[in-house]
């Protein structure tokens, strides 16, 4: 059986996790978000979310597309290879609702698919 967590495991937790992951990493984006990953060590892909105050000023706003984000990747983690992922939101992030939020994620994932296939 399947199980669709998310663990601590499968978060980047320490600086030094997202530092790596910046450093070089495959971009898939649209203007509104990024999706950045860099292959791991590990069997699993990992999650790590940043979303600044910067763009999505009420902790309401950002809590939400964390949770959305969170849970696309929950869904998506075991098609999806192992690399580290970071989520950055944009400007204009706060503009999209839930329904087109998810199907730009799911653009997203695929887009990460296919490149670390391609890899």
């Amino acid at each position: 059986m399947v199980k669709l967590n998310f663990s601590r495991e499968l978060r980047l937790l320490t600086p030094l996790q997202f530092k790596n992951v910046f450093e070089q990493p495959f971009r898939a984006s649209t203007p509104e978000l990024s999706i950045l990953a860099r292959k791991n060590n590990l069997e699993h892909p990992r999650l790590g979310l940043t979303v600044a105050k910067k763009h999505l000023k009420r902790a309401h706003d950002r809590n939400r597309i964390k949770r959305l984000v969170r849970e696309s990747f929950r869904l998506y983690q075991h098609q999806l290879p192992a690399c580290d992922f970071v989520f950055v939101a944009k400007g204009g992030i706060a503009k999209l609702d839930n329904v087109t939020f998810r199907q730009t994620l799911e653009k997203l994932w695929l887009r990460h698919i296919r490149l670390a296939q391609k890899s």
